[in-house]
C-alpha cells in the first residue's frame, strides 16, 4: 500500500500551508457538531468571511463514507436513497464499517482512544452523520446512466486493443503502459480524487477574496478555483484536474470543471464534452453536502449526479502523500514477469 507518513512535510503542503495559514486563522477553535442524516438542505447557515463569503474552511474527510456504493444496491430496487433511513439504515452502516475494518484494521481505531478510527462522529443513533446507502441521487433509480452507442464503440476498442493490469493482480506487465496513473503514483483524476478510498481521505478547504483552493490529500493534489467570470484555458489546454471556475449561489459553492485531460477523464469520459458540477452545501456546523453532476453527452445518454457528505474533523488533517511504490516496484513488477516469461520458455522448451 501506498505510504502516507513520512517524516518530512511534502513542498507543495509546506508552499500551500504558508501561502494559507493566515486566512485559515479564523478556524481555530471551532469545534465540530452532529447532524441528522436526513436528506441535504441548506438549513445551516455559515459564518462569513472577513470579505463576505459564506465561511467554509476547514479539513474535512469522507472516510466515514468508505464502502458506500456509487449506484443502488440490488436488495433496495424500487425505493429512493433518502428512503433507507432510521434503524435499516443504522445496520447498513454498521455492515459497511464492519467490512471496511476487516480490509484494513487501522480505520478501526485503538482501545487506548489515541487513534480516532470509524466509530468517531456518530451520533447516538450509532449512524455516521448524513450517510447513505448509496451515492447516486439522480436518475431515481440509482444508477449510472447507460453508454451511448459512441462509446461502446470506444469501450470495445479498449478492451480488444490491448490490457491494462493492474499492481494489484500478478500481471502480466508487458511495459509501465500497464498500470494505471494511480498505480505510477501520478493521480487518481477528478473527481475520482475526493472519492472515499481505503487511506487518503481528508480535505482542505481554504478561501480567499475571489478564490476558493481545496487541497486533496489523494496524490497530493490541489485545485484553485477563481470566483470570477475570467476566461477559461483554451480547449487544447487539459489537466488531471481540469480548469475550474466557482460562484455562489446563496450558501452553496458551485464549482463548473472542464478541460479535463483525457489520460484520466472519469470513466474514460470524452474530455472533449465533459463537464462536471460540484455543489458544496454547509448542511450543519461540520458538514458540506458534496453533490457531483456528470455531464458529457457524448459518453452517457443524460447526465447523471452522486452526492455524499464531508465532515470537518481537525483530527484528520491533509497529511503527505508520500508514494514511491510506482516509482520502485515497477521494476520488479517487470521484471518478475520478464522472470515468468524465462521461466515458461525454459519449461516448454524441456518438453
Amino acid at each position: 500500500m501506498r505510504r502516507r507518513w513520512c517524516s518530512g512535510t511534502g513542498a507543495l503542503a509546506l508552499v500551500m500551508t504558508a501561502a494559507i495559514a493566515t486566512l485559515a486563522a479564523p478556524l481555530a477553535g471551532q469545534t465540530p457538531a452532529s447532524a441528522p442524516s436526513a436528506a441535504p438542505a441548506a438549513t445551516w447557515t455559515p459564518a462569513r468571511t472577513p470579505w463576505g463569503d459564506p465561511n467554509l474552511q476547514g479539513t474535512y474527510t469522507n472516510k466515514y463514507e468508505q464502502g458506500t456504493p456509487m449506484e443502488r444496491p440490488d436488495e433496495f430496487a424500487g425505493r429512493s436513497v433518502w428512503d433507507v433511513a432510521g434503524d435499516e439504515l443504522t445496520e447498513v452502516i454498521a455492515r459497511r464499517k464492519a467490512a471496511a475494518d476487516a480490509r484494513a484494521p487501522f480505520l478501526a481505531g485503538d482501545p487506548t482512544g489515541r487513534i480516532q478510527g470509524n466509530a468517531a462522529f456518530r451520533d447516538r443513533d450509532g449512524m455516521v452523520n448524513g450517510s447513505r446507502a448509496w451515492m447516486i441521487i439522480d436518475p431515481p433509480d440509482g444508477k449510472i446512466p447507460a453508454l451511448t452507442p459512441e462509446a461502446r464503440r470506444q469501450a470495445a476498442e479498449r478492451a480488444s486493443g490491448g490490457r491494462r493490469a493492474s499492481s494489484f493482480t500478478n500481471g502480466p506487465f508487458d511495459s509501465h503502459l500497464d498500470f494505471s496513473l494511480y498505480d505510477r503514483c501520478i493521480t487518481r483524476g477528478f473527481p475520482s480524487s475526493m472519492l472515499p478510498a481505503i487511506y487518503g481521505d481528508s480535505y482542505q478547504i481554504v478561501q480567499g477574496p475571489g478564490f476558493v483552493a481545496i487541497r486533496y490529500e489523494m496524490v497530493h493534489e490541489t485545485k484553485v478555483i477563481p470566483l470570477d467570470d475570467r476566461p477559461r484555458l483554451g480547449r487544447n489546454l487539459g489537466s488531471d484536474m481540469g480548469d475550474s471556475r466557482g460562484h455562489w449561489e446563496g450558501d452553496t459553492l458551485v464549482v463548473e470543471t472542464t478541460n479535463l485531460a483525457g489520460r484520466s477523464a472519469y470513466r474514460n469520459a470524452n474530455p472533449e464534452s465533459l463537464r462536471i458540477v460540484e455543489r458544496f452545501t454547509p448542511t450543519s456546523p461540520d458538514v458540506l453536502e458534496w453533490t457531483v453532476t456528470i455531464d458529457d453527452p457524448s459518453t452517457w445518454t443524460r447526465p447523471w449526479t452522486f452526492s455524499l457528505p464531508l465532515t470537518m474533523n481537525d483530527q484528520e488533517p491533509v497529511m503527505e502523500y508520500a508514494c514511491h511504490e510506482g516509482n520502485y516496484a515497477m521494476h520488479n513488477m517487470l521484471s518478475g514477469s520478464r522472470a515468468d516469461e524465462s521461466t515458461a520458455a525454459a519449461s516448454s522448451g524441456d518438453r
